[in-house]
C-alpha cells in the first residue's frame, strides 16, 4: 500500500502566472484566489497572474501569494483525487500552508498572519542589509565552521536551511554572507545567491519573531486532520498548542528539511506530492531520498501519474486511507491534557504502538483491515482519547470523521452512539 505525504513550497517558488492555469480549469481554485482578494483587500489574483516579478517577490506579497496558490492546489487535489496523506510538511513559509490544509489554521486567518509575517520580516532587516545564498559541493560541517569563524557581533551569518545532504543555505548580514561564500568558493563550494528580500531564518529576524508571536496569539488553532511535520524539529507536531511556539522559533532557527525527509522515509512514505507553484520540493525530495518518489501538482504529466498511481484495484481513487490508518493519525494529532507519565505510557504509547504494528502488518501483506482489526483499532484509539482526557464532544467529532472518510459508518452503526 502506498504511503503519501503532501508537501508545500516556501518563498522562492513564486513566479508570475502562478495558479493561473489552475484557476482557468477548476472553479474551486478560482474561488480560493477570490477569497484571498477579499481577506487581503487587494487584487492578489492579478498580481500572481500578470503582475511584476519584483513586486510579487517582496516578502509581504510573496507569502500570501504562495499560501493561496498552495491552498488552491490542495483543494483541487482533494476534489480530483481526495486521498488523504499520512503526513504533510511545508518548507519554511510552506509550513503555514501545511497547517492550513491539515485544518489547524483557518485559511482566512493564515492569510492575515503571513501577510503580517512578511511585513515584520521586511521591517526587521532593511532592504540590502541582509542576504542569503545556497551552498553545494561541500560538507555542511565546513559551512557551519566558516559561519562561526566569519561572524562578529555586528555582522552575523549562520545556516538557515538544511535542504539536502548537498545543499545548505546560509543567511545573515550581506557582508558576512559574502565573506563566507568567498571562503567556501576557495574550498571548492558552488554558491548560488538567492533572490530574497530579507535574511530569513537568522538572528536578524528576532524582532519579527517577537511581533509574529504577538500576532499569532490573536487567532484560534484547531486539531490536525493528519500529522504535520515541524521545520524546527523535523518531527510531527504533538498537538496544536505548539503551533505558535514552533512558528515563532522557525523565524530564527534553521529549516530542518533533511531531518523531515529522513522522518518520512523512516515512516515508509513512498510518494510525495508537491502542492503549489513549481517543482522546488520535488527536486529536493530527489536529493534527500531514493525511496520516496516525488510529483508536482503543477506539472500536468505528474498529475496524470498520481491519479493512476493512487487508483484502487477496482479503479476508483478512494478508500486508500483505512480505519486503522486514520486511527493512527488521530492518535498523534489529538491534543494531550494528561501529564501523568505512567498513565500516558500505558494508555497512549502502548495502544499507539499496537495500532502501528497492525498497520505495518497490513502494509507488509498488502491487505485491507478486517472488521475485527478495525474494531480493535477504534477501541485502542478510544483508550488513547480517554487517557489524553479528550472531551467527549471532540471524540465524537473525531470518530465520525474517521468513519465518514473511510465510508465504514454502516459497519459500526452504534460505535459513536455508545460514546454519549
Amino acid at each position: 500500500m502506498n504511503k503519501l505525504a503532501l508537501l508545500f513550497p516556501g518563498q522562492g517558488s513564486q513566479a508570475v502566472g502562478m495558479g493561473k492555469n489552475l484557476c482557468k480549469v477548476f472553479p474551486v481554485a478560482h474561488k480560493t484566489f477570490e477569497e484571498a482578494n477579499e481577506v487581503l483587500g487587494f487584487d492578489l489574483m492579478k498580481m500572481c497572474f500578470e503582475g511584476n516579478i519584483e513586486e510579487l517577490t517582496r516578502t509581504e506579497n510573496a507569502q500570501p501569494a504562495i499560501l493561496t496558490c498552495s491552498v488552491a492546489a490542495f483543494r483541487v487535489y482533494m476534489s480530483e483525487i481526495g486521498v488523504e496523506p499520512v503526513y504533510s510538511a511545508g518548507h519554511s513559509l510552506g509550513e503555514f500552508s501545511a497547517l492550513t490544509c491539515a485544518g489547524a489554521i483557518a485559511f482566512e486567518d493564515a492569510l492575515k498572519i503571513v501577510r503580517k509575517r512578511g511585513r515584520f520580516m521586511q521591517e526587521a532587516a532593511a532592504e540590502g542589509i541582509g542576504s542569503m545564498a545556497a551552498v553545494t559541493n561541500i560538507d555542511r560541517k565546513i559551512i557551519e565552521e566558516e559561519c562561526i569563524n566569519s561572524s562578529t557581533e555586528d555582522s552575523i551569518v549562520a545556516v538557515s536551511n538544511y535542504n539536502a545532504p548537498d545543499q545548505t543555505v546560509i543567511s545573515g548580514h550581506k557582508d558576512a554572507v559574502d565573506r563566507v561564500t568567498s571562503a567556501l568558493e576557495q574550498k571548492g563550494a558552488k554558491i548560488i545567491p538567492l533572490k530574497v528580500s530579507a535574511p530569513f531564518h537568522s538572528s536578524l529576524m528576532k524582532p519579527a519573531a517577537v511581533k509574529l508571536n504577538e500576532e499569532m496569539r490573536k487567532y484560534a488553532y484547531n486539531s490536525f486532520k493528519w500529522p504535520v511535520i515541524s521545520n524546527v524539529t523535523g518531527l510531527p507536531y504533538s498537538d496544536p498548542s505548539k503551533i505558535i511556539e514552533n512558528m515563532t522559533q522557525q523565524m530564527t532557527a534553521p529549516v530542518q528539511w533533511v531531518e523531515s525527509m529522513m522522518f518520512l522515509q523512516s515512516e515508509n512514505v513512498n510518494i510525495a506530492i508537491e502542492l503549489g507553484a513549481g517543482k522546488v520540493l520535488k527536486n529536493l525530495v530527489k536529493k534527500n531520498s531514493s525511496i520516496i518518489v516525488p510529483y508536482s501538482y503543477d506539472i500536468d504529466e505528474d498529475v496524470k501519474k498520481v491519479k493512476e498511481l493512487l487508483k484502487n484495484d477496482d479503479g476508483n481513487i478512494e478508500n486508500r486511507i483505512t480505519v486503522v490508518t486514520k486511527c493512527l493519525a488521530a492518535a498523534v494529532c489529538t491534543k494531550n491534557r494528561n501529564w501523568d507519565n505512567e498513565e500516558y505510557q500505558k494508555g497512549v504509547v502502548q495502544p499507539y504502538k499496537a495500532i502501528q504494528v497492525m498497520q505495518n502488518e497490513l502494509e507488509a501483506n498488502n491487505k485491507m483491515p478486517s472488521i475485527e482489526q478495525m474494531t480493535e483499532a477504534l477501541n485502542l484509539l478510544k483508550s488513547i482519547f480517554d487517557t489524553k482526557k479528550v472531551p467527549i464532544e471532540e471524540q465524537i467529532e473525531r470518530f465520525n470523521d474517521i468513519l465518514d472518510k473511510t465510508k465504514t459508518k454502516d459497519l459500526f452503526p452504534d460505535f459513536v452512539k455508545d460514546l454519549h
